[in-house]
């Protein structure tokens, strides 16, 4: 069923842009072109220096697409993650950042996957890696072998065990949007795990289903990646892994947490000897 004009759409898909002219009109090309029909797409320029917010206003006239305002200035990732998440009026959300791309099946497989498991709360999927041209660079990577309908709490623990965001990022995923308010909407106390910080707040409501299918590829850079940025994200991950098994007592063992904080920093190793390795072939 496609969206009817005034109707409530079961899905919403968000765009919190932020520079991104070079590459959001083939984000927006890719949710547009869904097989899946009953969604809206919001969009938020986080005022670019860029082309973006010109991109954007190209696909103003589609009634499937709601152009809001530019967000001011400020504020991090979070404010334009929030605004464009509270501006949806879907019972599912996905947010997709203004660089990264659907499969054509994504959204209907994904809502699929909530139909079949009402107690869900998140559904994320694998994706592949490609370069700034699209060319794909890894395929079909992420969930650490999670499969199926999984209690929140588990799939949670789990990230933290692996020191990483098995998930993917927010492409990757969809979310019941009242549970995400119930979280407090993004959560970005740890920036650098924006994503998995909220995806656990998520979680930690009901349970999560992992899809083996690749469903969206998500676009790097690695000259993002420097030592100092490694050790960023390590000591975040390690203070959102103390603080999460606070908030929730009984997720996670000394040991386990132990376990965890040793795996974030090898981790964070290892990716920036990946991001060296793919910087070298792109």
């Amino acid at each position: 069923m496609q969206a009817e004009l005034g109707r409530v759409p079961r899905v919403s898909v968000v765009i919190p842009a932020y520079n991104n002219g070079r590459d959001i009109a083939a984000t927006v090309r890719s949710i547009l072109a869904q097989d899946y029909l009953d969604f809206e797409l919001v969009i938020a320029d986080h005022s670019s220096g860029d082309d973006t917010a010109a991109v954007i206003a190209s696909f103003a006239d589609d009634p499937r697409v709601r152009v809001l305002e530019p967000t001011p200035a400020g504020g991090g990732a979070q404010a334009n993650w929030n605004r464009v998440s509270q501006h949806a009026r879907g019972e599912l959300i996905k947010l997709v950042c203004g660089d990264d791309l659907l499969a054509p099946q994504a959204l209907r497989m994904q809502v699929a996957a909530f139909d079949a498991n009402p107690s869900a709360v998140f559904v994320a999927s694998r994706r592949d890696l490609v370069d700034a041209g699209g060319k794909q660079l890894l395929k079909a990577r992420g969930l650490a072998g999670l499969s199926g309908c999984i209690p929140g709490r588990e799939a949670a623990l789990a990230s933290i065990l692996a020191g990483t965001n098995i998930f993917g990022e927010p492409c990757c995923v969809m979310l019941r949007r009242d549970a995400l308010e119930q979280a407090g909407w993004w959560d970005a106390r740890f920036p650098y795990l924006i994503d998995q910080a909220s995806y656990s707040n998520v979680m930690i409501q009901g349970d999560m289903v992992a899809l083996p299918e690749v469903l969206a590829s998500f676009r790097i850079s690695a000259s993002q990646w420097s030592v100092r940025l490694m050790r960023q994200q390590s000591e975040q991950a390690i203070a959102f892994h103390e603080s999460f098994a606070r908030e929730h007592p009984g997720l996670a063992t000394s040991a386990q947490l132990r376990r965890g904080n040793l795996k974030a920093r090898v981790m964070a190793w290892a990716r920036r000897l990946a991001y060296m390795w793919l910087r070298r072939r792109m």
